[in-house]
């Protein structure tokens, strides 16, 4: 039964338990549609198998998810397309074809799937490898082959399952833009990565997943709020009298001093160093990153943990 959301797809308390170990641990997730959504968590975090039980892939042990209105996730597999983390092609099939079967196990007829194939592959730059094998073909193509196979019936919600992994930067590049041009369609994206860079500058939203539990969830800068601004600040003069006058966590760096900026406001602080002789020969003020972003939340000691 199909029941209207303004969630593409959604989990309550998602709860996997393998070996006696609790993968996942209560995840909460609601996705908007339309939008591009990130999972991300280290190696080992849980990621995959969220998005594998959201999907009906496999069964939770406690919790709920939606798919496309639809409470059972499988009945609603030909509006979705899927690319796992483990790839696989018939080796054997033409670049066109293994497009067009990954449609046909949608839904959609062998002969519009061959046609949006190549018109595919032409657009991804690929068309010159249309009719080659797909044992021919560099890892990269293939995986965009892959990729191309799980968007032909024109899904949905697309679910990719670190799709940058092993990519050279020319196709990482070509990934991205496939990814924006579904969202651009009207699809609604989920991808899991722990590649910061990567969701940055992709995610419309993102949640963080780090020992099974959801840490976080919200849009990128929300992310990088969590954190101060930081500042990078180059006197005219040097000597060992101006690290009392700035804030406590200041270190060298690239000739001047980094520090958090303080909560009384730079100008103050600019104000004594002038009048103490130091100048002003640089400052910028630095944004905090994904990543560090992303280290605060999860915690150094669940990271050394779950990349062990």
């Amino acid at each position: 039964m199909a029941v209207y959301s303004t969630y593409a797809a959604s989990a309550s308390g998602l709860v996997k338990i393998f070996s006696g170990r609790r993968v996942v641990d209560g995840v909460d997730l609601a996705v908007p549609k339309g939008m591009i959504y990130g999972v991300l968590g280290p190696n080992g975090a849980g990621k995959t198998t969220t998005l594998r039980m959201m999907l009906g892939i496999i069964e939770p042990d406690d919790g709920e998810r939606m798919l496309l209105g639809r409470l059972h996730p499988r009945d609603a597999s030909d509006q979705v397309g899927y690319l796992p983390e483990e790839r696989g092609l018939y080796p054997a099939m033409k670049a066109k074809e293994a497009i067009a079967f990954m449609g046909a196990l949608r839904g959609l007829d062998w002969r519009t799937g061959r046609a949006r194939a190549v018109e595919m592959l032409e657009e991804a730059g690929l068309g010159y490898a249309a009719d080659d094998k797909i044992r021919k073909l560099s890892k990269g193509m293939a995986q965009l082959v892959q990729l191309l196979g799980s968007i032909v019936h024109r899904p949905e919600l697309l679910v990719l399952d670190e799709p940058f992994s092993g990519l050279d930067p020319v196709n990482q590049e070509k990934l991205e833009k496939l990814i924006r041009a579904e969202r651009d369609r009207g699809a609604t994206i989920i991808f899991s990565t722990h590649v910061m860079a990567h969701a940055e500058r992709l995610c419309d939203r993102l949640a963080i997943i780090a020992g099974g539990k959801r840490r976080f969830e919200g849009t990128v800068a929300e992310a990088r709020g969590t954190l101060p601004f930081k500042a990078h600040y180059v006197p005219h003069r040097v000597d060992g009298g101006i690290k009392a006058l700035l804030p406590p966590d200041a270190e060298r760096e690239d000739g001047g001093w980094r520090f958090t900026l303080p909560e009384e406001g730079i100008e103050t602080l600019l104000v004594r160093l002038i009048e103490a002789g130091y100048g002003i020969a640089g400052l910028s003020i630095e944004r905090p990153s994904l990543h560090e972003a992303f280290v605060r939340i999860v915690g150094p000691e669940a990271l050394v943990e779950e990349m062990a």
